[in-house]
């Protein structure tokens, strides 16, 4: 019996990280030039222009990389099914950051949730290898991005106290 292949599945895969982008991307522009302009920012900080692009590769390879898995690993129901569940829910924290961050202004749990994310992304590297290697090497980059988002986010956090500490109400 031959498998079928249908072609919409690895585009789907691909898409899909770059949909929840977009929705978080409307919160960062929203208030890029407002009030992330008015925080204590560090000097190594990446320009605002680099985030964008960035972020699109990140979700190419990631959504690629995913497909790998579910392709390598007989999809949802076979061994991939553990890969691809901490994959979506990583894919769910990312969205969630940018609203956290940007819309609602919470620096505080802007960093605890970024830092969850960051284990979770190391767990989605470690079980990815163990269905396709090259999946697992798709998702370094991303990860190396996120160790610097989240320097970021904790300089920002340490740096605003008192914005922290109106915002989050402590």
């Amino acid at each position: 019996m031959s498998k079928i292949t249908i072609p919409w599945i690895p585009i789907t895969f691909t898409v899909t990280p770059m949909i929840g982008g977009f929705i978080g991307g409307i919160f960062v522009r929203k208030n890029i030039k407002g009030w992330y302009e008015t925080l204590n920012r560090p000097s190594w900080r990446p320009p605002n222009y680099m985030f964008g692009p960035v972020w699109t590769t990140l979700y190419l390879g990631m959504g690629y990389a995913s497909y790998m898995v579910y392709r390598s690993g007989g999809g949802f129901f076979g061994a991939a099914k553990i890969p691809l569940a901490l994959y979506a829910s990583q894919l769910v924290l990312n969205w969630a950051w940018s609203p956290l961050f940007f819309e609602f202004h919470q620096l505080k749990w802007s960093l605890v949730e970024i830092c969850v994310l960051w284990t979770n992304v190391a767990g989605c590297i470690v079980t990815f290898h163990q269905i396709n290697k090259v999946a697992s090497y798709l998702m370094i980059p991303y990860l190396g991005w996120l160790s610097l988002a989240t320097a970021l986010t904790y300089n920002i956090y340490k740096n605003n106290p008192e914005i922290s500490d109106k915002v989050n109400g402590e």
